[in-house]
Formats: C-alpha cells, sequence, structure tokens
C-alpha cells in the first residue's frame, strides 16, 4: 500500500469490467483505499461479470450496468473520474475464431468509444488498460521482453493488441494519459470457473473440486507463468500513479515458471485429492497454441518497483478454498 499511499483517497475512479475477475478485486482493493469507485459492466453471461464478486462491498460501490460499446453510455460515465481501470474485453481466443465480428467491437471499436468519450469530455483523466501476453504469439525467444515482435496467432490477439495501440496513439497525440500492463495468467478468487473462456485453470479447478480428472492438451511440457490477482492489483495500482508510466507498456510475469503437466499435479497435490491426464490437442486450439511462454518483468519492476508477491502454491490453495466454499455463485451458466 505504501507505494500509492493516499493517492486513491476520495479520488473518483471508474472500472470497465469492474463486476469481472480482476475488475471486482480491484474495487475491494480501491474501497479500502477510500476511493469512490464506479464499476461498468455489462454482465453478458459469456464473459466474467458476476455480481458475487462485489459481495461485502455492495455497499462501498457504485454499479452501472452498461455496455462498453455505448458510446453514449461511456460518454456520460468518463465525465469528472479521475482514473480509468479499462479492464472490459473479450477473452476467449476460441470465441474469437468462431465469432471474430464480436471480438472486433469489443476489443477494438468499444476501446476506441471509450478513448473518444475520454477526449471529448475528460481529457485529464489516467488510464490504464488491461492488456494480454497473448499479442506476443508463440515466442521467438524466452523469457519474452517488450522488445519482443507482435505476432498474435489468433484474432483475440490482434484486436487487443490494436486496442493497446489505440490507448498509446491517444497518449501520444491527444495527451490523455494512458499506459497498458500485458498480463500473463492470472489467478485467484472471482475468476471464471464455469468455462474454459477466461483461463484454462480456472475449469481446471472447477473440474478437481468436482472430482473429474483434469485434461492436459499436447505433451504437458508447454511452460507457462502465473500472477496471483492481489500481485496483478499492485501492479494497476502502481502504474497509475507514476506519471512515468505514460504512453508505455509494461509486461507482468513471475520467477516461478512452470510446466502445464507439473501445474496439474501440483493442483492435485494442493486440493490433496484428483487426477489428471496427457490428452492430445483438440484440433481448433492446436490451431492457436502459442507453446511455451513466460514473461520477462524487468521494465516494470525497475521503473515501479513491482514484482510478484505470492507465491504459486499459495496462490492455488486460496483460490481452491475460495471456491469449495463459493461453489454455488459460479457453477451455474446464468446469474
Amino acid at each position: 500500500m505504501e507505494a500509492y499511499g493516499s493517492a486513491f483517497k476520495d479520488k473518483r475512479v471508474l472500472i470497465t469490467g469492474g463486476l469481472g475477475f480482476i475488475g471486482s478485486t480491484l474495487a475491494r482493493r480501491l474501497v479500502d483505499l477510500r476511493a469512490d469507485v464506479v464499476l461498468v459492466d455489462s454482465l453478458i453471461p459469456e464473459y466474467g461479470g458476476n455480481l458475487f464478486n462485489i459481495a461485502g462491498i455492495e455497499d462501498r460501490v457504485r454499479v452501472n450496468i452498461a455496455d462498453v460499446r455505448d458510446e453514449y453510455s461511456m460518454d456520460y460515465l468518463v465525465r469528472g473520474q479521475d482514473y480509468l481501470f479499462n479492464l472490459a474485453g473479450q477473452t476467449s481466443h476460441l470465441d474469437s475464431m468462431r465469432e471474430p465480428y464480436t471480438d472486433l467491437e469489443i476489443n477494438c471499436r468499444a476501446q476506441l468509444s471509450i478513448l473518444e468519450a475520454c477526449r471529448k469530455h475528460n481529457r485529464n483523466i489516467q488510464i490504464v488498460f488491461a492488456s494480454t501476453r497473448q499479442i506476443y504469439g508463440a515466442p521467438d525467444y524466452l523469457p519474452v521482453d517488450e522488445r519482443h515482435l507482435l505476432h498474435p496467432t489468433d484474432v483475440n490477439g490482434v484486436n487487443k493488441m490494436a486496442g493497446e495501440w489505440y490507448h498509446i496513439v491517444y497518449n501520444n497525440v491527444y495527451g490523455i494519459r494512458a499506459c497498458a500492463l500485458r498480463l500473463t495468467n492470472t489467478i485467484g478468487p472471482r475468476m471464471r470457473v464455469k468455462d474454459a473462456r477466461q483461463t484454462f485453470l480456472g475449469w481446471w479447478i472447477r473440474q478437481i473440486i468436482e472430482g473429474q480428472e483434469i485434461q492436459v492438451f499436447g505433451d504437458g511440457t508447454q511452460l507457462r507463468d502465473f500472477n496471483d490477482v492481489d500481485d496483478a492489483v499492485d501492479a494497476f495500482l502502481r502504474a497509475a500513479v507514476h506519471e512515468g508510466t505514460n504512453g508505455k507498456v509494461f509486461n507482468l510475469g513471475s520467477a516461478e515458471v512452470i510446466s502445464l503437466k507439473d501445474l496439474a499435479a501440483l493442483l492435485v497435490e494442493v486440493h490433496g485429492k484428483g487426477a489428471f491426464r496427457i490428452v492430445p490437442f483438440p484440433e481448433d486450439r492446436k490451431r492457436i497454441d502459442i507453446g511455451h511462454y513466460y514473461g520477462d518483468y524487468t521494465a516494470i519492476r525497475q521503473a515501479l518497483g513491482w514484482e510478484p508477491r505470492v507465491p504459486l502454491r499459495e496462490g492455488l490453495a486460496r483460490t481452491l478454498a475460495y471456491y469449495v466454499e463459493h461453489a454455488v455463485h459460479y457453477w451455474e451458466l446464468s446469474q
């Protein structure tokens, strides 16, 4: 907390995707920092919004059920805000290939609507955009740093890349202060677990709690890095209060790198029961798989003093415990 001190006290903060996994966790931290928080979420069932995610802080935030694709809503909502954490997006790689125009609308056109609203009605706002490591595609080298070429493997990666760069262009051309964080796999309570749209690990967690066998695609040797959601939130807050971040992009990442088969084994070990099996890739997933990935987060460590603090085992244990207790609020396919 000392990294941002009283910077958010009495400040007006807008979070798009605010009822989702990271957005709701960010909201909880911000109300503790005494910010005035507004959450925007469409609550479209295919995405991550869930009203239970703000259980216990309902009376400390305001919720606006709106779609970021609605430019008139965004014109109104950005007015008077000090900070905007722009987390709204379509995250499913497979959905982006099946419904590319929907992905384009949410991850590109909606981002322009948000930025245009800021240009017209609030040029003093500070924006932090949630980007993704998916825009790198299959890495040319490891660990991946911010100088790595961008060559995404799916429509989602292309559109997220464009959404990120709209923010940088509006920073550079119009002076609307914005930066982007390229997130890696984020884990923790409140992530979507009713299917694999948001994250494969969320689906694994549901499977292991239900006593199903986890399926690990490929040969299981694919390497990944993970950040606990509390560490990701810390990065967003640090980025928002440091002027030196404007116009820049930063990788998140972890020094803990693990193969998928070892991750499945660790999940079984932490849960105390369960099983996993290595299975061939489904063809639709194999075509867009990126192979190994882990990121170099030197730039954000040097610029903001950020580094991950929650060990993977601890994060998995906390996440499993949360869903064992609250499964009824996350298993159902409707809100």
